[in-house]
């Protein structure tokens, strides 16, 4: 298992595109991938729980991967969010 805390830096935080993007990354892995915030854990592959988190910017949250692929599955979510989703 890994993981690694990250700020996230978008001005609109994990809604609507963002979420979507974040979800559709986490489904190209085979690990189990979990956001965990405030000591809740929501499932990095479940737009409905992501949402429903309310990640907005300067949220600090830890993602969490265990499987196979984890190290792959972990940096590629992390760049996402220091990358803003590819927003300004």
């Amino acid at each position: 298992m890994v993981n690694k805390e990250v700020t996230v830096l978008n001005a609109t935080g994990l809604h609507a595109r963002p979420a979507s993007m974040f979800v559709q990354e986490a489904g190209k892995y085979k690990s189990e991938i979990n956001i965990i915030k405030d000591d809740k854990k929501i499932n990095a592959k479940s737009i409905m729980g992501i949402m429903a988190a309310g990640l907005s910017k300067g949220t600090v949250l830890t993602i969490e991967a265990d499987g196979e692929d984890e190290q792959a599955a972990l940096a590629a979510l992390v760049a996402l969010i220091e990358s803003k989703f590819g927003e300004e």
